[in-house]
C-alpha cells in the first residue's frame, strides 16, 4: 500500500525471516493453513512475530495508542472499580498482557492512595520483549516498595481470588475467517494462507466438520458474507473460569454484541491491521512488523463464561463505565490543582468518552464467580440486555 510509510531495511529483512518461517509452516501443511494460524504466527512465533519481538509497539513512536497510554484517568478509573472489588473479596490483581506496563502503575499509584493496595500485582505475559519493557517501565515509575508487589508469570495460576484485567487482549487472539459464499450455492469455506511465487496468497478450502462448522452454523450467516470466527476468547474465559475461585473478570477491548457483530452491512468483516498508526485492511502485509485484529463478539464471551460457571455482572460502553467510576470527579480534582493540566486532561477524556473516538466502539465486560455486589462500573448504563 504506496500510503503507508516504508519499513526499515532492518525491518523489513526481520519480517522476511518470519515469511520464511510461515511459509515452511504452509509446505508443511499441503500447501495450506487456516487464517487463524497464520494470525498466531504473525503476531506471537517466538522472537519474530510482532509482540515477541522487540519492536516499538505502543504510544506515538509505535503502530497504536491504547486507553492507559492517552491518560492515567483511565487506570484511575479502573482502579475504583478495583478497589470495590478487592474490598469485597481480597485476593490479588492479575493483568492479561500488560501491553506498555502503562496500566499496572497507574492502577498500582492510585490503589495505594486509596489505601487498597493488593497483596500482589500479577501480569501474565509470553511476550519477553514486552515483560521487559514493563520491568522498565515499572523501575522507571514506581517506588521500590510498590514495584516488589509485582510478579510476572509464564501461566495462569492454579487458583487465583481477586480482580483479573484484560485490556484490549481479545481482539489480538487468532480468528478464523469464514466465508458464505454465492457462488458455491451458498456454501461454507474457510479462508486461508497459500503461497505463490514466494508471496502469501488468500486460498479458501471447503469449512470442515467440527467446532468451526458448528459455531458458524449456529449464527446463520447470510450468503456473500465473510465473517471472523473466535475460538480462542471463549477458550481463555473457559480456563479463566477454571482458575477463579471467588472475585471478577473485567474484559475491555472494542467490539458488539452478536446481533450487531455479524449485521448483514458487515459483510466484509471486521479484520483490521495498524501499522505507524495507519490502519488498512491487508494482513498479509509487513508480517511481524504490524497488529492484526478483530472486533469483539462479546455475547460469544458472555455465553462462554456462563458454560463455565461464570455470572454476567454488567456489559457497558467504556464511556459509560469510566462515567460511573468518577472520571468526571477526578477531572475536577486536576482543575483545582492547575488548569494548563486540567486542559490536558480534558483533551485525553475526550478521546476516551467520546463516541467518535472510543466511548462507543469500546465495550466493558464484567464476570464474576462467588462474588455478591453491583459493581461500581455498571451503576448506569448496563447494557447486559443486549447480549
Amino acid at each position: 500500500m504506496s500510503s503507508l510509510p516504508s519499513p526499515s531495511p532492518a525491518a523489513l529483512a526481520h519480517s522476511e525471516l518470519l515469511c520464511k518461517l510461515i511459509s515452511a509452516e504452509v509446505q508443511e501443511n499441503n500447501g495450506w493453513i487456516s487464517f487463524a494460524h497464520f494470525m498466531n504466527l504473525a503476531l506471537y512465533a517466538p522472537g519474530l512475530g510482532y509482540y515477541s519481538a522487540g519492536l516499538q509497539k505502543f504510544g506515538k513512536d509505535g503502530d497504536f495508542v491504547t486507553a492507559p497510554e492517552i491518560s492515567p484517568l483511565f487506570g484511575r478509573c479502573l482502579a475504583r472499580q478495583a478497589m470495590q472489588i478487592l474490598t469485597a473479596v481480597g485476593g490479588d490483581i492479575l493483568e492479561l498482557g500488560a501491553g506498555s506496563g502503562k496500566l499496572a502503575v497507574d492502577l498500582i499509584m492510585e490503589l495505594d492512595a486509596l489505601g487498597c493496595l493488593p497483596e500482589h500485582y500479577l501480569i501474565l505475559e509470553p511476550s519477553a520483549s514486552l515483560r521487559q519493557a514493563q520491568q522498565q517501565k515499572v523501575a522507571d515509575e514506581l517506588p521500590v516498595h510498590l514495584a516488589q508487589n509485582i510478579v510476572w508469570l509464564d501461566t495462569l495460576p492454579e487458583q487465583f481470588a481477586g480482580l483479573v484485567i484484560g485490556n484490549e487482549v481479545l481482539d489480538a487472539m487468532p480468528v478464523h475467517l469464514v466465508a458464505h459464499t454465492r457462488e458455491s450455492a451458498g456454501t461454507l469455506s474457510e479462508l486461508g494462507i497459500g503461497v505463490e511465487s514466494q508471496r502469501f496468497v488468500w486460498r479458501d478450502i471447503p469449512l470442515a466438520q467440527g467446532h468451526l462448522q458448528d459455531t458458524v452454523n449456529a449464527l446463520n450467516l447470510p450468503e456473500g458474507y465473510l465473517a471472523e470466527i473466535n475460538l480462542a476468547a471463549p477458550a481463555l474465559v473457559a480456563s479463566l473460569a477454571s482458575v477463579l475461585e471467588r472475585g471478577a473478570i473485567l474484559l475491555l477491548d472494542y467490539g458488539f454484541p452478536q446481533r450487531e457483530y455479524y449485521h448483514p452491512q458487515r459483510e466484509h468483516g471486521t479484520l483490521m491491521c495498524h501499522y505507524r498508526h495507519h490502519a488498512h485492511n491487508d494482513p498479509l502485509l509487513y508480517p511481524g512488523l504490524q497488529d492484526i485484529t478483530a472486533h469483539v463478539d462479546f455475547t460469544a464471551i458472555a455465553a462462554a463464561a456462563q458454560e463455565n460457571g461464570l455470572n454476567l455482572l454488567g456489559y457497558s460502553s467504556q464511556a459509560q463505565f469510566l462515567i460511573a467510576c468518577g472520571i468526571t470527579d477526578l477531572l475536577a480534582e486536576t482543575l483545582q490543582e492547575e488548569v494548563a493540566s486540567y486542559m490536558r486532561q480534558v483533551a485525553a477524556a475526550q478521546k476516551l468518552l467520546s463516541p467518535a473516538e472510543m466511548g462507543e466502539l469500546f465495550k466493558v465486560i464484567a464476570l464474576g464467580k462467588n462474588i455478591n455486589i453491583s459493581l461500581l462500573g455498571f451503576a448506569q448504563g448496563d447494557q447486559r440486555y443486549k447480549l
